[in-house]
Parts: structure tokens; C-alpha cells; sequence
């Protein structure tokens, strides 16, 4: 059995099928973890959803940014609906957006396989959170987007404050100081407040912002971590995290990540012609 994590497909269906083509991806045996941001962009957000969702069986998804602002659209009036990009508008408009949506927003925030000794997120981890701590907040927000009082916490969870994270959070504060650490985070202060607007790579940002697995004093945790979210950081190998958001969207690569063997092992398709570079 093979078991691969994918980066950020946002809506680039023809780069996902011939990325499964050539890991020869056998659903009898094989695994697929994506990373989050299946969706927007790309222009094939329908056909990625309804494949992922085929596959469902045979899949571990962690939830990105954009699969929540596209959940978070989905519960408001049409007026509004109408005005979200054409990508997602095809999604929603969709005759089985209902089963899709539902689908999506039982997905995870994070996903630990001890087995394996990898961490799934979509962007990171606080760099004070043990990963015993990551997987419990993980929980605390996906129970809560599955359960009856989602569309309060989807029409709440957007904002940049808090920036970082305390346990003395709580309520739509403490699920929203979570949801940014897991799905929005690329730079932290050294005492670990996101940095929302430094978006480039490593070097870019200014004087007192660290990568967030590299901020003074982070948690040593027991497992490697692999995440996307970070396109300007692209392919990344280090201190225990493997980035794989190559930038597919924007006329890079989509990557996969192969977990089950010896070593990590890096496989890439080529974007689109006409993806635009960023």
C-alpha cells in the first residue's frame, strides 16, 4: 500500500489526474491525504470536488483556507452566493452542492498517523503547541463545524485577530485563533503572533518574523509535519516539516508527497499551459 499527500490542487483538475496517473494510484490499496485548498482558481473546482469525493473512501483531507470561505459562502443568501468567483459560482450552483458541502465540512483540521509518523495540516502548527495539544484544538474546531451551530462559527471565523494564539481563548475567539493557525499561517514574532500580510518566501519578510517552524523556541514534536498553504515557499524539506504547495495554480507544479516509504519521495506534474504565473 502506498500512501501520498498532495498540495494545494485549488480547482486544477487535469494537473490532479495526471498526477494519480502517474503515482499509478490504485484506490484497492492506495491512500491519498490532501492538504487542504482543493478549491477557487484553477476553474475546475466542481470536477476536483466530485473526484475527491468519489474517492472518499480512500482519502484524508484537511481543510484550507479557500474550502472554508467556500463553506462560509455556501450558507449565505443567493444575492451573495452570486457574487463569489465563476469557479466557486459552478460549485455552488451545482445539482449535488448540498451532498459536496456537507461532504466538506466534515473534514478535518489535521490529521496525526502514528504509524507512519506524519502530521497532516494545511498550513502549519502555533509554535508553543505540542502536537497532543494541535490534534485536541483540531477536534475542538471540527466538532464544532460539524455540529449545529456551523453556520454562526462560518459567518464569525473571518478576521485576523486574535493573531496568536493563549488557552485563555474561547468561544468564536478561540475557534477562530485556531482556524488561522491551521490554515492561514506563513510568518510569526518571535512570540508567536501571525504576521498576516508577509506572504513571500524565506528572506522576504521583515526584520522580526520568523517561517513558523523556524520561530525561537518552537516545539520539538515528535513527528513530521506535512502541509501546503505557502506557494512563495514552494517545495520545502527541513526541520521536519515537507511544504508541498508548488504553486500549481499559478503555472507551477503539483506535487505529491509519497509518506509510506524509507524516505519521503517528491513526485511533480507540470501545470497547465495556461496557468498563469505568479
Amino acid at each position: 500500500m502506498a500512501v501520498y499527500a498532495i498540495g494545494d490542487v485549488q480547482g486544477c483538475y487535469p494537473e490532479l489526474q495526471r498526477l494519480l496517473e502517474r503515482l499509478h494510484f490504485d484506490p484497492s490499496t492506495d491512500r491519498l491525504w490532501f492538504c487542504g485548498d482543493l478549491v477557487n482558481r484553477g476553474g475546475e473546482s466542481l470536477e476536483v470536488l466530485r473526484l475527491v469525493h468519489a474517492l472518499r473512501e480512500h482519502c484524508i483531507i484537511t481543510l484550507g483556507n479557500h474550502d472554508l470561505s467556500l463553506l462560509a459562502v455556501a450558507e449565505r443568501e443567493p444575492e451573495a452566493r452570486a457574487r463569489t468567483n465563476p469557479d466557486l459560482r459552478r460549485v455552488l450552483q451545482a445539482e449535488d452542492a448540498g451532498a459536496l458541502m456537507e461532504w466538506l465540512r466534515h473534514q478535518r483540521l489535521a490529521h496525526h498517523d502514528a504509524e507512519l509518523g506524519f502530521t497532516l495540516v494545511h498550513a502549519g502548527l502555533a509554535p508553543s503547541w505540542t502536537l497532543k495539544q494541535a490534534l485536541h484544538i483540531a477536534h475542538e474546531v471540527e466538532r464544532a463545524l460539524r455540529g449545529d451551530g456551523h453556520r454562526a462559527l462560518l459567518q464569525r471565523m473571518f478576521g485576523n485577530r486574535p493573531a496568536r494564539w493563549s488557552s485563555k481563548l474561547h468561544g468564536h475567539d478561540r475557534l477562530r485563533a485556531a482556524i488561522n493557525i491551521f490554515t492561514r499561517m506563513r510568518y510569526c514574532d518571535a512570540h508567536g503572533r501571525i504576521d498576516f500580510d508577509a506572504k513571500g518566501a524565506p528572506g522576504s519578510q521583515r526584520a522580526g518574523l520568523y517561517p513558523w517552524f523556524e520561530v525561537p523556541g518552537v516545539r520539538a514534536r515528535e513527528t513530521r509535519i506535512v502541509c501546503g498553504h505557502w506557494s512563495a515557499l514552494g517545495r520545502f524539506a527541513g526541520l521536519g516539516v515537507y511544504a508541498i504547495d508548488t504553486g500549481c495554480v499559478w503555472g507551477g507544479k503539483l506535487t505529491a508527497l509519497r509518506l509510506d516509504g524509507e524516505e519521503p519521495q517528491f513526485i511533480t506534474v507540470d501545470a497547465e499551459p495556461h496557468r498563469k504565473r505568479a
